[in-house]
């Protein structure tokens, strides 16, 4: 499994969380997405994406010039789910 790197610094609301949610789309089960942004508003958006989505965050800091997180990559994508239900 693969660890995936995600610069959004300088973007704002609403782009990191939405930015996450399409990377975070593109991942396997279990690959890990890490995320840096400048957006405080992405503290408060991009838990509530990841809890929405059913995936988790490994790692969060606020740092004094950016945001971190460590994402790990929970559920299958819904190209898998319906693969498997045809089957």
């Amino acid at each position: 499994m693969a660890d995936h790197h995600l610069d959004l610094k300088g973007l704002k609301c609403p782009l990191p969380a939405l930015r996450t949610g399409k990377a975070l789309a593109r991942l396997e089960p279990g690959e890990v997405l890490h995320v840096t942004c400048t957006d405080g508003m992405a503290a408060i958006d991009i838990p509530h994406l990841v809890r929405t989505r059913g995936d988790q965050i490994l790692e969060q800091e606020v740092l004094q010039t950016h945001l971190y997180f460590m994402i790990e990559r929970k559920i299958p994508k819904q190209s898998d789910k319906k693969a498997s239900q045809d089957a």
